[in-house]
């Protein structure tokens, strides 16, 4: 983003592990609540989120999702120092278009595994919320790199699943989850999957095996629950 009086934004976001990954000035179109001059998509890249969360972990250790409760907290302090109001994309249905808005601040494209991939943070990365602000920022425009997978011949992603779960037609969740809760599921439940593991893009922001275990046991339980 361009300098604004909010440039602090980055400061107090940087303090919980978080960035601002970018804004855009809303139209109809958007699927936003209400009429806001511009929207900052704010999320992760590597390990220095879960730093800040896990040190503070301890306090939503009983509700049933604890990093969404720290996300809402976090966010809605900074939203409130800000003037701006916070949006999730957990919250629904109906679910916000976070993906959409995703592609409108940055060059992120699909991957093969379906997850958006980002040419300097690969698949090592996430949008964790919103700000949405009722005045009209000055923003950047966003990069136009291609995608990375462009000139990626080999494509280990697409060969690295134990389980054959990612392929030309799509995502076999089902395949994937029973696999992840099996016995022999070690690898890809304790340091996050293997498939996203193997892409080469972004290879410095990979998490660390206690946050990839964390987000692969959360998507494991909420794959159960459905």
């Amino acid at each position: 983003m361009a300098s604004t009086p909010y440039d602090s934004l980055d400061v107090k976001l940087a303090a919980h592990g978080l960035i601002a990954r970018g804004g855009f000035h809303p139209t109809s179109e958007d699927g936003l609540p209400g009429s806001p001059g511009s929207l900052v998509l704010v999320g992760n890249a590597g390990p220095a989120m879960w730093v800040a969360f896990d040190a503070a972990r301890h306090a939503y250790a009983h509700g049933p999702n604890p990093l969404d409760a720290w996300i809402v907290d976090v966010l809605g302090n900074v939203a409130e120092t800000f003037g701006a109001a916070a949006l999730f994309p957990f919250d629904g249905p109906p679910y916000l278009p976070f993906q959409r808005w995703a592609r409108r601040t940055e060059p992120v494209h699909s991957s093969p595994l379906g997850m958006l991939i980002h040419p300097e943070f690969g698949l090592w990365h996430g949008y964790r919320g919103a700000l949405a602000f009722a005045e009209r920022l000055e923003l950047s425009l966003p990069d136009t790199q291609s995608a990375p997978c462009e000139s990626c011949v080999d494509r280990p992603c697409l060969s690295a699943c134990p389980v054959d779960a990612f392929t030309d037609d799509g995502y076999d969740v089902p395949v994937c989850v029973d696999h992840i809760t099996s016995a022999d599921s070690g690898d890809c439940m304790a340091r996050g999957c293997a498939a996203r593991r193997a892409c080469p893009v972004g290879r410095k922001y990979a998490y660390e095996p206690a946050q990839a275990g964390f987000h692969m046991r959360a998507f494991a339980s909420a794959q159960s629950a459905s």
